[in-house]
């Protein structure tokens, strides 16, 4: 499954370009801009399975760094401040990834 089968294109287009400078993503915008905020819980487990790059049933610290290369390849990577504000924010139960569930509540925040 790609992430385009759930989100559209221009949308994923237009909340890249909102933060290409190193340290201008903010998740709460980023999930509103792309419409993942407004998708249905299963659509958004379905995208988690896409970002959970080693199917590992998290997504940790390294696949965080690479969120915007899941949306298109010619993305940046992260930066650390960004990768470690983004885990923080995901991550509430301190076990140093996000599962399923806490990426649910992370996108309808």
């Amino acid at each position: 499954m790609a992430i385009t089968d759930i989100l559209s294109a221009k949308d994923i287009e237009s909340a890249l370009s909102s933060c290409q400078a190193d340290d201008s993503f903010n998740y709460k915008s980023f999930f509103s801009t792309v419409g993942l905020s407004s998708k249905t819980p299963d659509q958004i487990k379905k995208v988690f399975a896409i970002l959970d790059q080693d199917k590992s049933g998290f997504i940790e610290e390294e696949e965080l760094q690479l969120f915007l290369k899941n949306f298109s390849s010619s993305a940046r990577v992260l930066t650390s401040a960004e990768t470690k504000a983004f885990l923080a924010a995901g991550d509430t139960d301190g076990d140093g990834k996000i599962g399923v569930e806490e990426f649910q509540s992370l996108v309808k925040a």
